[in-house]
């Protein structure tokens, strides 16, 4: 294992080659690039992002606790989970018989 002034040494001529040569100049250059073509892109920041997060789990608190309140009212009334309670068969009959008089008309194949 190297010695841990072995490896700051290195570092610090590294970081002393670098500031005296060119990919100093480099790499501003590169940030100034970079920094132009991001701020042409959609994009939003961290604190941004991390609202828009707390914001989407409040709302999904909100549709959970709101689905449980449709679910306790459907029961309430007898609602199926399709949104309404079939009729009774007797009911449907009765409503057919009691049109204008007039035949229904019959289905015809094309």
């Amino acid at each position: 294992m190297l010695n841990k002034n072995v490896i700051e040494e290195i570092n610090s001529k590294v970081s002393e080659i670098l500031q005296n040569s060119p990919a100093k100049d480099v790499e501003k250059n590169m940030r100034a690039v970079l920094s132009g073509v991001f701020s042409r892109l959609d994009l939003v920041t961290r604190d941004e992002f991390d609202v828009q997060q707390e914001v989407l789990q409040r709302t999904r608190e909100k549709l959970i606790l709101l689905e449980a309140k449709v679910k306790e009212i459907e029961q309430q009334f007898g609602l199926s989970e399709t949104g309404s309670k079939s009729a009774p068969e007797s009911e449907i009959t009765s409503e057919n018989s009691q049109t204008t008089g007039a035949e229904q008309p019959k289905a015809t194949s094309l």
